[in-house]
């Protein structure tokens, strides 16, 4: 068991190194169509684009990667991807997981019942706390690529719980995200949403 554990081990931390490192600088001069939907910097102004700025690296090249194959699927960033190199999307993460997240502010109403999922979950449904995958702040754990939440876009964030509950996005490592959505109701989509937005 201990040697069938350490060559696991040690064959995720090869497939690790095997990836291209990114590089911000040279991913700025990528970014140029990027900027049209998501802004130069990575803080989209509309709330149907989510903000880049800030998220974890990791997480924002397998979103890449993803999107790439079609494994996630965007119709907005159809073919948008196709002749760009594993290196373009990793130069592409690593610029904007530099920038800084601009951050929002929750709708009052909401952060009461958004507050209590964040933290606590929803015990009678089975749907666990946020924060044991996106952190007590919404940073998320890029090592894990669990996104950071923080600051995001309400509207993007409440469109994507619909997407997972409805199995129309299906790219969440062990159908985490489209079990826990799916317990959830539009009311608990709506608070938890409005909360992150204004999360920090």
């Amino acid at each position: 068991m201990n040697k069938l554990l350490i060559s696991l081990l040690v064959s995720i931390g090869l497939t690790g190194v095997a990836h291209a490192a990114g590089d911000a600088a040279a991913g700025q001069a990528k970014t140029a169509t990027c900027a049209a939907c998501h802004s130069a910097d990575g803080n989209s102004v509309v709330g149907n684009f989510p903000k880049l700025a800030g998220q974890g690296e990791k997480y924002l090249l397998k979103q890449l990667n993803d999107i790439k194959s079609g494994a996630r699927v965007v119709p907005e960033m159809t073919g948008m991807l196709n002749n760009m190199s594993e290196q373009d999307l990793a130069d592409i993460a690593a610029f904007f997981a530099s920038k800084k997240t601009q951050l929002g502010q929750a709708a009052e109403d909401q952060i009461e019942l958004g507050q209590k999922i964040w933290r606590a979950g929803v015990a009678e449904k089975g749907v666990a706390a946020c924060t044991a995958c996106h952190g007590p702040t919404g940073n998320g754990i890029d090592s894990a690529a669990y996104p950071k939440l923080s600051g995001q876009h309400a509207q993007y964030v409440e469109s994507t719980l619909n997407k997972f509950a409805k199995g129309e996005r299906e790219n969440d490592p062990a159908s985490m995200m489209r079990d826990i959505a799916s317990k959830m109701s539009a009311q608990e989509m709506k608070a938890v949403s409005q909360y992150v937005q204004g999360l920090h």
